[in-house]
């Protein structure tokens, strides 16, 4: 029979990089998560201050992107106004008159800006993560 002894040293060594990335991962998939909610709220916030006019600008300082969470096993972020008035901009409100009589005037038409964004994010989602996962991949 003959002997043969085989030099892991190299296989070890690429063995402890693959379970150093895996712990590295989830971090790195947040970080992943977490630029692309940022280009998502730039083109929510794009996207409203060409539609919606404001005279403070409350409502555009108050579009946010919120934290990374996984949920069965997927990465989510999610891009939400913590404005007050939000909800009126964005799906429409009553015009209602002074405090004696309130009579109703109309009806004020929605912006729907998150609506109109989330088309245009799905379109270039691909295109944000592929170059935000080159970013990453360049750091590693």
């Amino acid at each position: 029979m003959a002997d043969f002894d085989i030099d892991t040293r190299g296989l070890d060594r690429f063995h402890g990089e693959l379970e150093d990335l895996k712990k590295l991962f989830p971090n790195e998939a947040k970080r992943l998560m977490r630029a692309s909610g940022n280009h998502a709220r730039k083109i929510v916030l794009r996207r409203a201050k060409a539609s919606v006019i404001e005279d403070t600008g409350d409502y555009f300082k108050s579009i946010k992107r919120g934290r990374v969470w996984v949920k069965n096993g997927e990465y989510k972020v999610r891009t939400y106004s913590r404005s007050r008035h939000a909800h009126l901009l964005e799906y429409g409100h009553r015009m209602v008159g002074p405090e004696p009589n309130k009579k109703e005037l109309g009806f004020v038409l929605g912006f729907h800006v998150f609506d109109k964004a989330a088309k245009e994010i799905n379109q270039k989602w691909n295109g944000i993560l592929e170059k935000e996962f080159d970013k990453i991949m360049s750091k590693l």
